[in-house]
């Protein structure tokens, strides 16, 4: 009688814990479409644009200078919800910290912030959206699966050394994988540096140009240069990998 009992009680909680994931599921999902809909509702894509930036310079160096701890929470915050809710505008807060913190302590920041909105959209595609995947395109993706989980890191750190795909798109892809999230997360903390000092760089010579003379400085040319051969990084990787015919 108690074995009966027992077996019946199990398909009763398994039954219980569905529904419970599929309400956190839907909930989740509510919460990131309406954050996206407030975003573009509210048009506050245009406090992330380059003109707003340089319109509002001396302000921003201002509060930082007054306020230099407030200043760095609300920047990684902001971009933890940048990076986590995938929106636009990564580069302009990229350039912005560099101006207001100068390159180095900016990518400090920039990783702590990057990093963690990354893991947050690589978990939330992992929890939404992974299941689904895997019921429905199981058969056909496990060699893919098995492969990438093997050489998880080196893949990853890859994707985030030489920007072939959008930051956004490896987070989201990446969650519908088997990676550990161990090496998702020292994956992309590690190959966001490079990127992340080269923009932070460029921003901070933006930051001290006062006049259109200054845009010929040696420091100012250097970012430029800088940033044209982050450019050029895919186009060398794709040549160096493929095969001859």
């Amino acid at each position: 009688m108690i074995r009966h009992d027992a077996a019946m009680t199990t398909p009763v909680l398994n039954q219980s814990e569905s529904n419970s994931s599929s309400l956190g599921k839907i909930f989740i999902a509510i919460v990131v479409t309406l954050a996206l809909a407030a975003f573009f509702y509210f048009d506050l894509g245009r406090f992330l644009s380059l003109t707003a930036l340089k319109d509002n310079r001396d302000s921003l160096l201002s509060f930082t200078d007054a306020n230099f701890v407030s200043a760095v929470g609300i920047f990684i915050a902001a971009y933890v919800i940048v990076a986590g809710l995938s929106l636009p505008g990564a580069v302009i807060l990229t350039l912005a910290g560099g101006f207001l913190f100068g390159a180095t302590m900016a990518t400090l920041f920039i990783n702590i912030g990057a990093t963690t909105g990354a893991t947050l959209a690589f978990l939330t595609a992992r929890y939404l959206l992974r299941d689904s995947v895997e019921l429905k395109f199981g058969k056909s993706l496990r060699p893919f699966q098995e492969g990438f989980a093997k050489n998880a890191f080196s893949y990853l750190l890859t994707l985030r050394l030489i920007p072939l795909f959008p930051f956004f798109m490896v987070n989201l892809v990446s969650g519908l994988t088997r990676v550990s999230i161990g090496a998702y997360v020292t994956a992309t903390a590690i190959g966001i540096i490079p990127g992340s000092f080269v923009y932070a760089y460029a921003g901070r010579q933006l930051g001290t140009i006062n006049s259109l003379k200054e845009i010929a400085s040696p420091n100012v040319i250097g970012a430029f240069v800088l940033l044209g051969l982050l450019a050029l990084v895919p186009v060398v990787y794709k040549r160096v990998t493929a095969k001859p015919a």
